[in-house]
């Protein structure tokens, strides 16, 4: 299998993968889908140099999670105002069981996150890394690591015990 045909291969295995985790990190989808392209261009670029070695997809979330950090921290994101009310996460029809309700509040949860908490909390729990592995996607210590998932869980429970409150 030439070069391009093993790269087109891996896009094909990972893009909707990457959408996925890049959606959790920040929120939104056009946002999660223009990183998880500018990841796969990245890694196009050294595909020869990474394609030999084992470990691609942790090479793509932690290539991921530094091209959502590096957009927070664009002056002109921080001018931005969150809204309050999250779009629709999906086009397809939303069935209006208690599962599908339970996701959507963890998911508006999550977005209520600060943005290395909700990578910490994503990298963690949903990709299931090491701390060590988290750490370095981050490029921080495992303290630091330890630190934001335990600020960030709490947060999560202190909104989910809000929501549920207020929905009883």
């Amino acid at each position: 299998m030439d070069v391009d045909a093993e790269f087109e291969h891996y896009v094909a295995d990972s893009f909707a993968r990457l959408c996925r985790t890049g959606f959790l990190l920040c929120g939104d989808w056009q946002r999660a889908e223009d990183a998880a392209q500018e990841t796969l261009f990245k890694m196009h670029r050294s595909w020869g140099r990474i394609a030999r070695h084992e470990g691609l997809d942790a090479y793509a979330r932690q290539t991921l999670v530094r091209t959502l950090i590096d957009e927070w921290r664009r002056p002109w994101r921080r001018r931005e105002n969150v809204a309050e009310v999250l779009p629709e996460a999906s086009a397809t029809p939303i069935d209006a069981t208690s599962q599908i309700d339970d996701r959507d509040q963890l998911v508006r949860a999550v977005a209520q996150l600060a943005p290395r908490q909700r990578a910490c909390v994503v990298l963690r729990f949903y990709l299931d890394t090491s701390v060590s592995d988290t750490a370095t996607a981050l490029g921080c210590s495992e303290g630091n690591v330890k630190r934001l998932t335990s600020d960030g869980l709490a947060a999560l429970r202190a909104a989910l015990e809000t929501t549920e409150g207020s929905l009883t």
